[in-house]
């Protein structure tokens, strides 16, 4: 402030003219009213005024200006309204007792159409309405305003006419809530003219008649009229608290679910990791085991060189005995045209199951029958196999009838010999069934545990079907190694005893190697065992958390059903409230129906006093004429909001069940 009077003595002196004492007097003071600035009473000057209007645009130190009973001229009002004009701090402005003409006037209007921040403008004691011209210029600036809540005309000489060009402002002013018109001349046309106004203005909550002579009745209707604004204010701002506090609450609702959702989110994560991990783990057992069956490979490699090292000995064999060759030679066409029928068959039957497990890879049930098939297919070669050792063994009987002591030897080395077969070949088809057993139970623990990992489960069984395929590789190699030792089996027949001898010794260290190669394979088939278990126990473990899971989603659907049947008794609640006030209106529909059976009555007793109240009746039939006119527009109104209602609980309805709808959970729920 002390700066503001400072910019004031400065703008003065820069004008040729002296300060006048008493406003700096005002500027300095600070024992004024916080805000305030007290000029009343001043008599300004010219240049004063001059000074004030360059000061006050833009912000000014204090929010109220108090100019009442200054004796301000006409050119001092007009600038100090065109400094006002750009103003965004006032607030408050009184220009009371300065008897403001048409300038003034034109001034004003000016400021109310250009100014944003005066909520409150005092004009009492102005006689504004004297200056028609300037007058209708005011009312034209307040038409345009849109922020000026409180105005006082007091004793300002405004007639019927000034009334009418204010009641026409009103009709499209929004924002004026309170105007004071008291002991002007508005009487009976200007009261209809701000009566007709109160039907189209549904802002101004007071209205001050008093000393204007004005009919009562009219008083009453624009009293009525104003209570009708109050309560419809009143009935606008309850419905916008309760908007405001379904808004607050549908925020809050939609916050609760947003962190639910990223709770959610967070678990899901924090499952993907662990299956991650398992995967991870499961896929390093799983090279273990391709390890093991690596090592397998190797001790099958190891048997095989050991088979070609036994080969080479009975080659050595083979040239101690070109005598017998010759009579042999029938025998070895036979063997070699029956090894490559069952050879031919069983490339067949491999070719076959081939097929079959390529269109049956995704169905692992289907598969593990096919396998049994095989199995029992390999088993029905396997006693033809035994049919024609058989049929060899009475060839052989034959021609060890030639030599008898051979015949005793041969058959007591072909007996160990069968069983070492026999033992070899349980220790194969026992591993191969264990082998078989595994695979199976690993595909059954990784389709039980997750979907996803069928891409990897086709892996394994293609790994598994390459196994199979090189494992009856291997046993079609020992089979045909089977024979060519059944064959060289007859040739060694024929050998001296002590190579026999040797040859014995030879087969038991082989037998002792091959009891060994057992062992070992056992062990790794038992640490298969071991690996597969411990996978079952993870897949048990994910099943235990996909059920907490299920859980979890059982628990938030049934917490969002609550929250919807929460939103549904508030939005009967809001009905029930609404369909009150539908009661309350039609309550004065009725009202207005007795009013006008009453407004009936007093037509017929004004058809029988027409003769001697000639005067009286156009008077009545004026007020008649406004009462239903009133009743018009108040069943008008009454019609409009009860369609605003409508339409208000129509928009909440949609807006809350769009919500519900629209928000991921309820999208979810209406899915299931």
């Amino acid at each position: 402030m002390e700066r503001f009077g400072q910019d004031y003595a400065r703008l003065c002196a820069a004008a040729g003219a002296a300060p006048q004492e008493a406003v700096l007097r005002c500027l300095r003071e600070p024992g004024g009213p916080r805000g305030r600035l007290e000029l009343a009473a001043q008599n300004l000057s010219l240049q004063t005024c001059s000074a004030l209007g360059r000061l006050l645009p833009g912000a000014a130190p204090f929010t109220a200006l108090a100019l009442g009973d200054c004796g301000l001229s006409e050119e001092g009002v007009r600038l100090l309204l065109h400094g006002l004009c750009s103003n965004t701090t006032i607030k408050s402005l009184d220009l009371k007792g300065n008897n403001l003409r048409t300038v003034g006037a034109e001034a004003l209007g000016k400021l109310l159409r250009q100014n944003k921040s005066i909520r409150s403008l005092t004009l009492e004691w102005n006689s504004l309405g004297m200056w028609e011209e300037g007058f209708s210029f005011f009312c034209q600036g307040l038409r345009a305003n849109n922020f000026l809540q409180h105005l006082d005309l007091r004793n300002n000489q405004i007639n019927h006419q000034g009334a009418a060009e204010l009641a026409m402002a009103l009709t499209q002013n929004t924002s004026l809530q309170e105007l004071d018109l008291r002991w002007n001349n508005i009487g009976l046309l200007g009261g209809r003219a701000l009566l007709n106004c109160l039907h189209s203005n549904k802002t101004l909550k007071r209205l001050e008649l008093a000393g204007n002579n004005v009919p009562g009745d009219i008083l009453k209707a624009v009293e009525q009229a104003l209570n009708h604004n109050q309560d419809r204010e009143a009935i606008l701002s309850e419905a916008q608290n309760q908007v405001n506090i379904l808004s607050k609450e549908v925020l809050s609702l939609k916050d609760e679910k947003n962190k639910q959702l990223m709770d959610f989110v967070d678990t899901v994560d924090k499952q993907k990791e662990e299956r991650a991990r398992s995967e991870k783990l499961s896929a390093a057992r799983v090279n273990q085991l391709q390890e093991a069956l690596d090592e397998q490979y190797s001790i099958m490699n190891t048997l095989k060189t050991k088979l070609q090292m036994t080969e080479a000995a009975l080659a050595l064999s083979e040239q101690k005995v070109l005598n017998l060759g010759e009579l042999l030679n029938a025998m070895k066409q036979e063997q070699k045209s029956v090894a490559e029928c069952h050879f031919r068959e069983f490339q067949q039957q491999k070719q076959e199951a081939s097929d079959r497990e390529g269109r049956l890879l995704h169905d692992l049930s289907a598969a593990s029958e096919k396998n049994l098939l095989l199995r029992n297919q390999v088993d029905e070669l396997e006693r033809k196999c035994k049919v024609q050792q058989d049929q060899l063994f009475e060839v052989k009987q034959d021609l060890t009838n030639t030599t008898a002591e051979l015949k005793l030897r041969a058959v007591e080395a072909e007996e160990r010999l069968e069983m070492e077969k026999r033992r070899f070949k349980q220790s194969l088809e026992d591993m191969e069934s264990l082998r078989v057993k595994e695979v199976d139970r690993m595909t059954q623990h990784m389709e039980a545990s997750e979907r996803a990992m069928h891409n990897r489960i086709q892996r394994l069984e293609a790994i598994r079907v390459s196994l199979e395929e090189e494992l009856s590789q291997v046993k079609a190699a020992a089979l045909t190694e089977r024979g060519q030792a059944e064959e060289e089996l007859i040739k060694a027949r024929s050998q001296a005893r002590l190579e026999e001898q040797q040859r014995l010794e030879h087969l038991e260290e082989k037998l002792r190697l091959m009891t060994e190669s057992r062992d070992e394979a056992q062990n790794c088939c038992l640490k298969q065992k071991e690996m597969v278990a411990e996978a079952q126990a993870k897949a048990k473990q994910l099943s235990l958390c996909a059920d907490g899971l299920r859980r979890r989603l059982e628990e938030l659907q049934q917490e969002l059903d609550n929250k919807e049947e929460e939103k549904v008794t508030e939005l009967n609640k809001v009905k029930v409230e609404l369909q009150e006030q539908i009661g309350h209106l039609e309550a004065e529909r009725t009202a207005q129906d007795g009013l006008r059976e009453k407004i009936a009555a007093l037509e017929r007793q004004l058809k029988a006093l027409s003769s001697s109240h000639r005067e009286a009746l156009l008077d009545k039939e004026g007020e008649i004429s406004l009462l239903l006119e009133k009743l018009r527009m108040k069943e008008a109104e009454i019609s409009r909001l009860r369609e605003e209602e409508a339409q208000r609980a129509s928009f909440l309805q949609n807006a809350i069940m769009a919500y519900v709808q629209g928000s991921p959970l309820g999208s979810r729920d209406s899915r299931k």
